[in-house]
């Protein structure tokens, strides 16, 4: 018969007495054998099969109380891991080379100071002496022997006493004296002919006696130095903040004492640049972690900072926790400010896409690597805040892994993605109408893919493909590269579409988000604040993982983290204008951290694309559009093609035609610091000095004549043995 279930409120902690337990049994099973229709139980033979926590708690073991050890970790919290210690001995490294600064700068007052506390010490070793060396030890007898000769001066035995006496006094007074002259003056002709490293010892050795003796009860020598920190904490402060945002108990007339309070498994202690405490919610009062979390800025403003400074998150019952333990570390400044860190990908020469991808770091400068393998990925946040920064660090790792293959779609169209075109498979410019057909044409052909790979990997046998998804062995033997589907600004595609267009669309990418994964494919979209209009939930809420830069309000970090992560701690909103390049990355129900990303500019962005060329031309993975782009085979080939051809065929990527207003339009999208001034003269006149000939100045599209440009004639400026490297 099994044990009853534990009752869900026993506290943590709660000690259970095991022959309680055993006697409930043996009353059940007696109980049992009393009922008529029970069998008689037949008689178990006489084998010890108690667990071995109940051998040891037995009341029969003398040795019980001593050997029922508590469950407590061995190290101090601060020494259970390498991280930590690291912290730690950072911290004391700074707090001592403050102290060696704050000392050194006032070592001419101390050595002032010394000689002053020297100089008294040595006047009250003169005073204590001076008894001794005027031999004061006589002076009573001879002023009792004068006070005789003054009362009886015809004693003659009394004045000769008197004598006597006197001259001893005097006798010892002078070699007492001279024995003290003689002393110092062999010290000083030593210290005189003594070398200048043996002076300074000597004197360092006569000095420091007398300072000592010099000193009072309140002086010192060294001032007294305190690092000043910003952010000081005690677990009073942490309770009279928790009692004030309303989580702890306030009874009017009762005693602080008696109050409820939170109780400290850890801390408050130092922690690196700001401090760390793990605490219990009392019991009684209906709070729960959760709570805590919720309550992050009345909290921080209780203790003087901003929010930003105090990072919070529940401790799992895997860590040892409850549903009432928080941890909290509270940053003696803004920890997301500072030198930017350049991301390791950019002196990387290759990478694994199997491996989590480096991504930032958190508040106290731990690194956070994102895994990508089997996910989908959504960033969000607004305008210049380094969103498109952040999505561009998880492509860029797949660009140093050649059986990775890229499709990119740019809804704006500008610079940023531009350097992909020497690897992208697909790569979709714009949010014109011929970039919104690439775009469906895109998605239609990654759906075929992601059919013919499911239909693959179904006809493996399961030694080879056990669990029915995508290996890298599988991957390298049947050619099957990762798909990274890099959609950047989806906003755009979407309010440019037709309603029909932007279904079909948003039903495509959720299928590729959902269902792709296990194919090998990883999915990383990226929008400004996506609202029901911009990017719908349906497609949001199949993301696993998401992160977002500043955002307005609360309501708009949820729309990119998910519903009520915001009161759960998880709040993008609380970011400043300052904050570039640092978000709330989500990527579990109950997992999120503030990262502020690694930074990887657009040269460095362009050099690992070229990078990424390389290693597919090597291995053979360079394909589709990357394969036949002009630009970036001369560029691969270290020959130079004029700017504005270059740039004209990229703005006419997806069409065999374009009209001049469109193709001004497409140049200044792209770089409008090159191209704003730009008009159809100027266009014409730079476009035939870098040798491209016009078969015809009007062009034909969709019925409609106009005053335009055929992509031949731009091509064919291009270095014949880069057009035939190409396939053209």
């Amino acid at each position: 018969m099994s044990e009853p279930a534990a009752d869900d409120t026993t506290p943590v902690g709660t000690v259970h007495r095991l022959d309680d337990h055993r006697t409930a049994r043996t009353t059940l099973v007696v109980d049992l054998a009393k009922t008529p229709t029970a069998p008689a139980p037949a008689p178990a033979p006489e084998v010890d099969e108690a667990p071995a926590g109940e051998a040891v708690d037995r009341p029969d073991n003398p040795l019980a109380d001593w050997l029922a050890l508590p469950d407590a970790d061995v190290l101090p919290a601060w020494a259970r891991s390498r991280a930590s210690v690291v912290a730690n001995v950072q911290a004391f490294g700074r707090l001592t080379w403050w102290h060696t600064r704050y000392h050194g700068l006032r070592t001419p007052k101390y050595l002032v100071k010394t000689i002053l506390l020297a100089a008294r010490g040595f006047f009250r070793a003169a005073a204590g002496l001076w008894p001794t060396l005027s031999a004061q030890d006589h002076s009573a007898a001879v002023k009792a022997l004068r006070a005789q000769v003054k009362a009886k001066p015809e004693d003659v035995d009394l004045a000769v006493r008197l004598q006597m006496a006197h001259y001893a006094r005097t006798q010892s007074r002078r070699w007492r004296f001279g024995a003290a002259a003689a002393a110092v003056t062999a010290a000083a002709i030593g210290i005189i002919l003594a070398p200048p490293l043996l002076q300074a010892g000597i004197g360092a050795a006569v000095v420091t006696p007398l300072a000592y003796l010099g000193r009072g009860k309140e002086t010192r020598l060294l001032d007294q130095a305190a690092p000043p920190l910003r952010v000081d904490m005690s677990a009073q402060q942490l309770n009279e903040a928790l009692r004030a945002a309303g989580l702890l108990k306030t009874v009017a007339g009762k005693d602080e004492s008696d109050l409820p309070k939170v109780s400290c498994t850890m801390g408050p202690v130092r922690d690196g640049r700001g401090w760390a405490v793990i605490f219990d919610m009392p019991r009684g009062g209906g709070k729960t972690a959760s709570d805590v979390l919720a309550k992050r800025e009345v909290i921080a403003q209780e203790l003087g900072v901003d929010e930003i400074q105090v990072i919070m998150s529940r401790v799992r019952a895997a860590k040892g926790g409850n549903a009432g333990r928080v941890s909290m570390w509270v940053a003696d400044d803004d920890p997301y400010l500072g030198p930017l860190n350049p991301s390791p990908l950019e002196k990387a020469e290759k990478f694994s896409i199997w491996d989590a991808v480096p991504f930032g770091q958190d508040a106290r400068g731990n690194r956070v690597a994102v895994p990508v393998m089997w996910q989908s990925m959504f960033f969000g946040g607004l305008p210049r805040r380094g969103k498109t920064f952040s999505q561009r660090l998880l492509t860029a790792a797949g660009l140093l892994d050649a059986y990775v293959r890229h499709y990119v779609a740019d809804g704006k169209g500008g610079a940023d993605w531009k350097a992909m075109k020497a690897v992208a498979h697909r790569l979709v410019m714009g949010a014109e109408d011929d970039a919104i057909e690439a775009l469906k044409a895109m998605l239609q052909e990654l759906l075929a893919e992601m059919e013919r790979r499911f239909a693959l990997l179904r006809d493996l046998p399961t030694s080879v493909c056990p669990e029915g998804k995508l290996t890298p062995e599988i991957m390298v033997k049947y050619n099957l590269p990762v798909i990274f589907v890099t959609i950047d600004e989806l906003q755009e595609y979407f309010t440019a579409m037709e309603r029909e267009d932007r279904e079909q669309v948003i039903n495509d990418l959720c299928r590729v988000a959902r269902r792709g994964p296990a194919a090998g494919f990883v999915s990383n979209f990226a929008s400004q604040r996506p609202d029901a209009e911009s990017v719908p939930p349906k497609l949001r809420e199949i993301i696993t993982i998401r992160y977002s830069t500043q955002v307005v309000d609360r309501t708009s970090s949820d729309m990119v983290l998910g519903k009520g992560k915001a009161a759960q701690g998880a709040d993008a909103s609380v970011l400043s204008e300052d904050h570039k390049g640092v978000g709330v990355l989500v990527t579990g129900p109950a997992s999120f951290v503030t990262v502020r990303a690694d930074y990887l500019d657009g040269t460095g962005f362009a050099a690992l694309c070229a990078k990424g060329r390389a290693l597919r031309e090597a291995a053979g993975q360079l394909t589709g559009d990357a394969a036949g782009d002009v630009t970036a085979a001369a560029d691969a080939a270290g020959l130079t093609v004029p700017a504005i051809v270059s740039d004209v065929l990229e703005v006419m990527r997806h069409a065999p035609r374009m009209f001049t207003t469109d193709l001004l339009a497409g140049l200044v999208n792209l770089d409008e610091d090159t191209y704003g001034d730009l008009n159809a003269e100027r266009l014409a006149s730079e476009l035939e000095n870098a040798g491209v000939k016009r078969t015809s100045k009007q062009v034909k599209i969709s019925g409609a004549n106009g005053a335009g440009y055929q992509r031949r004639d731009i091509e064919a400026a291009v270095p014949a043995e880069i057009l035939l490297s190409t396939g053209r």
